[in-house]
């Protein structure tokens, strides 16, 4: 390979590195406070989010996929342990008798709001409390650009 590939500055590497470190230490003190408080996983929180945002409460699984860092194999399991725990159903697709609609139920309402608040919590306590508003917005207007 005589091509020269690129390679990233100390920075970026730097700034790389800090970003996957943040990540994974914030996920787990999310999922440990979750797991502290009785709740499920917070992949169940990002479904039964989806659902809420989708305004009629329902989207194609292939939509939450879209929607959600969750691959497709995954999200098909976990759609199915919310539905054997009445938190969604399934609903045939009109349009096309062999999709189906992924539909909150009250229960996953209530669900989604009792994580939230426990959620919202760690939130605070994990990142609120350590940016002043002005870092807060400016970090995730920096996080933005790779979206």
């Amino acid at each position: 390979m005589s091509e020269k590939m690129p390679k990233p500055s100390e920075a970026s590497t730097l700034a790389w590195t800090s970003i996957m470190r943040a990540r994974e230490r914030l996920l787990g003190a999310i999922e440990a406070e979750l797991k502290a408080a009785g709740m499920p996983p917070l992949a169940w929180y990002d479904v039964l989010w989806e659902l809420v945002r989708a305004g009629d409460g329902r989207l194609r699984p292939y939509e939450i996929e879209e929607r959600t860092l969750l691959a497709q194999y995954n999200l098909s399991r976990l759609i199915d342990r919310l539905e054997r725990e009445g938190f969604v159903r399934r609903e045939v697709f009109a349009e096309d008798g062999r999709g189906r609609w992924v539909v909150i139920t009250e229960a996953g309402r209530q669900l989604r709001e009792r994580m939230w608040a426990v959620y919202a919590g760690a939130i605070e306590t994990h990142i609120g409390c350590k940016l002043a508003e002005n870092e807060a917005k400016t970090l995730a207007g920096l996080l933005d650009r790779f979206l």
